[in-house]
């Protein structure tokens, strides 16, 4: 009798749990209240204020801002999650458009015309109409689609799943098996995730800066239980806990940062000493790139960081490489 008491609070406890679902929708339409009811925040990374600070500094001292079209970003680590899909995200063009906005660059649409261009048919069949012309029709006038100065391309080049891990278990008990026992067990590992971009000067395709980036990741897991007889009852307490660093925010990490160091550039300022920001790269981008030479910013420092000049290496136009190779050129 007992055990058939047992077994009808048993399925009573789980019908309780399972009675929050049903077949039948409510008055509003739902069969059950979604979970969750955190509200929508901003996705800022370390370097956002700095862009939205370099954007303010710029429009304060009236500096000129170029016209910026973002191209293709796209993943080359090739890398498939076992669950399916990408491990690294496909849409680091839109995260490098939105970082442009922050630092208040002037931005062209390259990257999905589509819309526009059915349009520009549409118009051009004479199907749209729009109340300010008098002919009742779009107009098409040449020149009214603003070009672009520079356009920024590049991809995501890296993804290291495990640079290091380490771990620590740590089992503690008596030689009586019914004395208490205790287990715990500690890890961590580290991965990274490197981009590659490149600022194309539209008119010449000549590419006028380069930026390569990398961002540690780290992931924690830490677990503790406790085994133990009590006379005829068994105790097993466990618990845990893991976090890993989002992998797609290291990567909108990585292009704002790259982004902050193109703009700074352009706009012919110090992101470190315009805007208090804690940058582990220091006052220079000693990954290399090249010296960018425009309207828009002067070349002597320190307004400019520190760059190879584009010639460099150039055996046509590097007097130090030309002086070294023999023959001429006409």
């Amino acid at each position: 009798m007992s055990k058939l008491r047992a077994l009808l609070a048993s399925a009573v406890c789980a019908i309780s749990v399972t009675a929050c679902a049903t077949s039948t929708p409510g008055s509003d339409g739902l069969y059950a209240v979604p979970t969750g009811s955190a509200p929508v925040t901003p996705n800022p990374t370390p370097y956002s204020d700095a862009l939205v600070c370099m954007s303010a500094h710029a429009r304060a001292g009236g500096r000129a801002a170029p016209r910026i079209a973002v191209g293709r970003i796209a993943d080359y680590t090739g890398q498939l999650a076992p669950e399916g899909g990408t491990r690294v995200t496909q849409g680091a063009s839109l995260m490098a458009i939105s970082a442009l906005a922050k630092a208040g660059v002037r931005l062209v649409e390259r990257f999905d015309t589509s819309v526009a261009e059915l349009e520009l048919r549409y118009a051009n069949n004479q199907l749209i109409t729009d109340e300010t012309e008098e002919q009742g029709f779009r107009q098409i006038y040449a020149g009214s689609i603003p070009g672009s100065d520079y356009y920024l391309v590049g991809g995501i080049t890296e993804l290291n799943a495990n640079i290091r891990s380490n771990g620590q278990d740590l089992f503690a008990g008596d030689s009586v098996d019914s004395s208490p026992s205790g287990v715990f067990s500690r890890r961590v590992y580290v991965m990274n995730v490197g981009l590659d971009l490149r600022l194309i000067d539209s008119r010449t395709l000549e590419v006028v800066d380069v930026v390569s980036y990398q961002k540690q990741i780290i992931g924690r897991e830490l677990s503790a239980g406790v085994f133990a007889f009590f006379g005829d009852a068994v105790v097993d307490v466990s618990a845990g806990g893991r976090s890993l660093e989002p992998v797609q925010l290291a990567v909108r990490s990585v292009v704002e940062r790259a982004v902050l160091e193109m703009t700074s550039t352009l706009y012919g300022v110090s992101p470190d000493q315009v805007c208090a920001f804690a940058d582990p790269l220091g006052p220079s981008n000693a990954t290399g790139g090249v010296q960018l030479h425009t309207r828009y910013a002067p070349t002597e420092a320190p307004y400019v960081q520190a760059r190879t000049s584009i010639d460099r290496g150039h055996d046509r136009r590097d007097a130090g490489i030309r002086s070294q190779l023999r023959g001429t050129y006409h």
